[in-house]
């Protein structure tokens, strides 16, 4: 049976109907042109990668970001870009880039394979190490399995821990990935302990210095930062040691390889450059040896 020309040019436009919006949803560049305006999305209370002053923001995340942002105005050829800042939440960071609320979220995230079924990631910009904030006066017990100063094997380990672990209260920040490694260690050790949940970094320490939570863990440069800071009198110790490390990202939208292509080409320029090592001092207290090391692992050739 021959279709009629017609019914055929009918359904070759819905097809392409339909495709529409998932083409013009997976191309940032053409959006940001037909608006001469990138956003740049952030979490406000992120210091120092990120912080919220009036209607734009600054911090080490958002000074590369600004560099993105000149980029584009030269690749697109549009030297009047309004570049627009757009505050988000832990909770809702991943959601306005898919959603296309933002164009990039500059504050760093670590990758998941979770998350990566909705946005994508640039390459690293920093290396995260989770930590956590006691009180001064901490129970010696939950500071020497914090510290990891117990046996590591062995009945003895486990009840060392378990004592230490137990019947405390850790305060996390929620939708973090924190949270779900805390969750995680505490069904894996078969602790009995409490997670509350906060909002952001300030309120977790907050609940430590008021004794409604025993400790509070998250990013290690968010916390020394807090404390030298807001918490400067506050009676809190960071931890010497961090419990896990991981590279973290900007994050992009999901299927835009042109865009990404053009964040990484970007970051990679300002790794070989020593830029980034630039911004590490500014904002970061410098850069160590292994950081240096690994930023020869993170920039593209």
């Amino acid at each position: 049976m021959t279709r009629s020309p017609t019914k055929s040019a009918s359904l070759l436009l819905a097809c392409l109907l339909s495709l529409t919006p998932v083409l013009a949803g997976a191309n940032t560049l053409e959006r940001v042109r037909a608006g001469n305006t990138l956003t740049l999305g952030y979490l406000p209370d992120f210091a120092p990668f990120s912080i919220q002053e009036g209607d734009q923001a600054s911090g080490y995340a958002m000074d590369l970001c600004l560099k993105i942002a000149d980029k584009v105005k030269a690749e697109l050829g549009l030297p009047a870009l309004q570049v627009r800042y757009q505050a988000a939440t832990v909770a809702d960071q991943i959601s306005a880039v898919s959603s296309g609320k933002v164009d990039i979220l500059c504050s760093p995230t670590p990758a998941t394979l979770e998350r990566r079924k909705t946005v994508s990631f640039s390459i690293p910009i920093y290396t995260a190490g989770l930590s956590a904030v006691v009180r001064e006066d901490a129970p010696e017990a939950l500071l020497n399995v914090l510290n990891g100063k117990v046996a590591h094997e062995g009945p003895t380990w486990r009840a060392t821990v378990n004592r230490g672990l137990a019947n405390q209260t850790y305060a996390v920040t929620a939708g973090s990935i924190t949270e779900a490694w805390v969750r995680q260690q505490i069904r894996m050790l078969g602790v009995v302990a409490t997670v509350v949940t906060v909002e952001n970094t300030g309120a977790g320490l907050k609940r430590v210095a008021e004794g409604k939570a025993d400790a509070f863990f998250s990013e290690r440069m968010l916390l020394k930062r807090y404390l030298a800071t807001d918490y400067a009198n506050a009676r809190l110790t960071l931890l010497d040691r961090d419990f896990e490390y991981a590279p973290v990202s900007m994050v992009v939208e999901r299927g835009d390889e042109d865009f990404r292509l053009l964040v990484d080409t970007v970051l990679s320029e300002l790794y070989h450059s020593g830029a980034v090592e630039q911004a590490y001092v500014k904002y970061l207290g410098g850069a160590s040896d292994t950081a240096r090391s690994l930023f020869k692992v993170y920039a593209l050739p």
